[in-house]
């Protein structure tokens, strides 16, 4: 069984600076992350092992959580760029085309889709995740969020945020609102765009 690994930053840790510190970089990516990497693995080898219905199912929440949470974690970081307003990289930016076309018909502007993004993501619970996905099925997009370390499933992810207190608390402290704010200037719309174009290739737009 092949074992899963902590993926590269595709950038600097400190490459996010101001908006996500490095210190808040290097423990999600070195602990959090890789702690998820080894939980998953751990769990993989004792369900090969299994030999009981009721040994396998006794496994399920391990795998789900931290299955989920390398899952969500790889996507995160190709799903953040050094920050176009600070002159490191394109981050924050969305080019126009398709995929700021399907934002603005579907949520009325730009400006509007980062308003619902931050409600319906302030509003999860505990911890868990804001996303945009896309579905496949009909190219339409959607704001949703999942619990905990729950990947997404019920659509395509496009743009996913960790709300998780790891993510955010040594910088912002309990002000969920100022990291939602924040983030918009790191979000890596190139990557975000070249998911919605796989996605909705062979859609009926």
């Amino acid at each position: 069984m092949s074992q899963h690994t902590l993926p590269e930053l595709p950038y600097p840790y400190d490459a996010l600076e101001p908006f996500i510190s490095r210190q808040i970089m290097e423990l999600h990516h070195k602990k959090h992350h890789q702690t998820y990497v080894n939980a998953l693995n751990a769990a993989e080898q004792a369900y090969a092992k299994a030999s009981t219905p009721k040994e396998r199912i006794a496994l399920q929440a391990a795998l789900k959580f931290n299955g989920g949470g390398h899952i969500n974690h790889s996507l995160f970081w190709k799903n953040l760029a050094p920050s176009k307003s600070e002159g490191k990289g394109n981050g924050g930016v969305i080019a126009d085309g398709a995929l700021k076309n399907a934002i603005t018909q579907t949520f009325g502007s730009f400006e509007n889709f980062q308003q619902q993004f931050t409600t319906a993501t302030l509003g999860i619970q505990g911890s868990g995740w804001g996303w945009l996905g896309v579905d496949p099925k009909t190219g339409r997009l959607e704001i949703t969020t999942t619990a905990n370390q729950d990947p997404l499933l019920t659509s395509v992810p496009l743009v996913g945020v960790d709300i998780w207190e790891h993510a955010f608390y040594l910088q912002y402290l309990n002000v969920k609102a100022d990291y939602l704010k924040a983030i918009w200037s790191v979000i890596n719309w190139e990557e975000a765009e070249k998911r919605f174009t796989e996605a909705t290739s062979g859609a009926r737009l």
